[in-house]
């Protein structure tokens, strides 16, 4: 039977993730400390190397980090039962996406299984459980662990009414990095300094503008934007998106998820940037390059990445309504809006809303023509089903859209 000391060196990033973004034939990688420590020792005083060629069973984990200590009583049931379902799940699931094709079986479970290890990653890390400390609940350590696994799902429902897009890198030399906190949160609005993002704080997922980014591997990359934001990306980043509640019951339709997307090398060190600035302490890459992304940016400034677009999904491809209702067999049904909510909420129908969302996806969708052309950024299998055929090719389309654009300008 295995001791309990296994349990205690615990990786709050896992190993079988670490070996997504190490090249083949490679069994380590660059490891990087971004705030190394200083250190006295035998009255001289230096700082420690802050770039380590190591692996991944020393990379992302510290000791006792989930160990329950209660007096001279320690558990290690969080590390060796919770996680271990957790990645278990988290890992299928990854793959799935890392390789997702509309007609793959095995859907719902690659779903559940991603959106439970994604919430479960943003908590678990240091940066994560140090968020965690600042609430009322958390203060406590004990109290902290208990608490991550009572709200383990708080960011699901959130991130399954977004927008999703699998992009990916496989036309840049320059391929994806990884951090100690590998779900990362960006917003335009939200720089680095801001009361939003200093210490363990990210942007708030709820505001409008922000967006969720998860590495599948050194060449995929999924990106969650919320709805609100590409229906109208002219409103406040800060402002919150419609039905911002953590939990509540939802629904997620694979059809809308965009793919074909290929990210071009400067569009790859913007996102790396950003992934080390969002980062507590360390990253890593397979090629020391990599870890360096500023230097081979003309600009850092934080909302002007991709002229302030850098991860949004192709707009042209978004549409208005999204209203699902679902019958079941033997009676009854069940409703819910774009935005979760529920027939009796306030919310559900917005006319008011509705409008100003349409108006802006409008324009939105022509000044995109203008800066994009007629190459779509991503598309989704919504959008092939419904414009297929042989009545309205995408020079059409394009040529529709150039003249909306003229008209707005107007």
């Amino acid at each position: 039977m295995p001791s309990n000391d296994q349990f205690k060196h615990n990786h709050y990033v896992p190993e079988w993730y670490q070996k997504r973004f190490i090249l083949d034939g490679q069994g380590k990688y660059w490891y990087l400390d971004l705030k190394p420590e200083q250190v006295v020792r035998d009255g001289h005083k230096f700082t420690r190397r802050d770039l380590l060629l190591w692996g991944p069973a020393s990379c992302f984990a510290e000791h006792d980090l989930y160990t329950v200590k209660w007096g001279s009583q320690e558990n290690v049931d969080i590390e060796k039962f919770f996680f271990g379902r957790v990645d278990s799940e988290g890992k299928s699931a990854v793959e799935f996406f890392a390789d997702f094709k509309f007609d793959h079986p095995g859907q719902e479970e690659a779903y559940h299984g991603l959106m439970n290890y994604m919430s479960v990653q943003k908590i678990r890390t240091p940066k994560g459980l140090g968020w965690l400390s600042g609430l009322p609940e958390g203060r406590d350590r004990n109290m902290r662990l208990l608490l991550f696994q009572r709200i383990q799902n708080m960011y699901c429902a959130i991130w399954t009414e977004c927008i999703w897009q699998i992009a990916d890198a496989t036309r840049s030399t320059t391929k994806f990095i990884i951090s100690d906190h590998p779900v990362t949160v960006y917003n335009r609005g939200c720089f680095p300094g801001s009361a939003h993002c200093v210490g363990f704080n990210d942007a708030d997922i709820r505001m409008a503008a922000t967006h969720t980014y998860f590495p599948l591997s050194m060449e995929k990359i999924l990106i969650l934007t919320n709805l609100s934001w590409v229906r109208n990306p002219y409103q406040n980043e800060h402002k919150p998106r419609p039905n911002p509640r953590y939990f509540h019951d939802t629904i997620f339709k694979f059809t809308d998820i965009q793919t074909y997307r290929s990210l071009a090398e400067q569009e790859v060190r913007e996102i790396n940037y950003i992934t080390k600035r969002r980062a507590l302490r360390y990253i890593a890459a397979a090629e020391r390059d990599w870890l360096y992304p500023e230097r081979y940016l003309p600009s850092t400034h934080w909302n002007k990445f991709g002229n302030g677009l850098l991860l949004m999904p192709e707009p042209r491809d978004i549409h208005m309504g999204g209203e699902i209702i679902i019958g079941y067999e033997g009676g009854g049904a069940e409703a819910f809006s774009e935005y979760g909510h529920k027939p009796w909420q306030p919310g559900y129908k917005d006319d008011k809303r509705f409008a100003e969302e349409a108006k802006a996806l409008q324009r939105f969708q022509a000044e995109w023509a203008v800066m994009q052309g007629p190459e779509y950024r991503g598309t989704s299998f919504q959008f092939h089903r419904e414009h297929e055929g042989p009545y309205v090719t995408p020079d059409e389309f394009y040529q529709h859209d150039l003249e909306r654009a003229r008209r707005y300008k107007r």
